[in-house]
């Protein structure tokens, strides 16, 4: 795509950001010109300043973590909420009670936690974006992916309270629901349930990672002033509403 932006001096937070989705959203955000920090529970490159071990699902990690990042660099412009955990496919009735927990806390509770640390350093600033990634499985809930459902239904919820709660700043909140999108994440889950997504599709496809980042780039950027609370879209046509 020929569409550029410039994010000079702006300073982003990626959850996620050691591999997949979020990784891609770290590379297209540097080539702008962001300073980019990269939350992950997972080893990062040795060599990446600014690489931070995260546990999102630990208050303490995520806080410490920010207390850095002030330090650092003094403020943050951008948050993405980009870790996910999909869980097993299997039907709520076989769920095991701390799986089905874990996959909550990862992706419903570990944004809660980051957006809650992150915010009020926005709002000192009175001016912010966060993208939260949900999923398509939250807006019409996927069989047999109940827990995941589940937490990505609590995502869309949460963006659209929290972006009523800063709707009078400077500060703009939005999620994004893509369908499934070809990254390692599609490994958690049976091939069986992979083509049936596949199969739902119009297009006949899985998402690509770069449809995501660059609605992810549009989102962080000044063109994005009257969308708050609002739920994008990224289902290659199979989305219901």
């Amino acid at each position: 795509m020929d569409i550029s932006y410039d994010y000079t001096d702006r300073v982003a937070v990626v959850t996620g950001g050691a591999n997949g989705i979020g990784a891609n959203i770290v590379k297209h955000l540097r080539l702008a010109g962001a300073h980019v920090a990269v939350w992950d529970k997972k080893q990062g490159n040795a060599a990446d300043d600014q690489y931070f071990e995260v546990d999102i699902t630990n208050n303490q990690q995520v806080t410490s973590a920010a207390v850095v990042l002030i330090e650092r660099f003094g403020k943050v412009d951008f948050l993405i909420n980009s870790a996910g955990f999909t869980g097993p496919t299997m039907p709520l009735s076989k769920f095991d009670v701390d799986i089905w927990q874990r996959v909550i806390d990862v992706n419903l509770v570990g944004t809660f936690k980051v957006s809650r640390a992150i915010t009020p350093l926005m709002q000192e600033k009175n001016f912010g974006r966060i993208v939260n990634l949900a999923s398509l499985a939250g807006q019409e809930g996927t069989p047999n992916a109940s827990a995941y459902s589940a937490a990505k239904g609590g995502v869309i919820a949460m963006t659209k309270s929290l972006g009523k709660e800063l709707a009078m700043t400077n500060i703009r909140v939005n999620c994004i629901a893509p369908a499934a999108v070809d990254t390692d994440i599609l490994e958690q889950m049976s091939p069986e349930h992979v083509q049936t997504m596949i199969d739902k599709s119009p297009m006949k496809r899985l998402g690509r990672v770069e449809e995501v980042t660059h609605m992810v780039l549009w989102l962080c950027s000044s063109a994005c002033t009257f969308n708050s609370g609002a739920v994008f879209d990224l289902s290659g046509g199979r989305a219901s509403y």
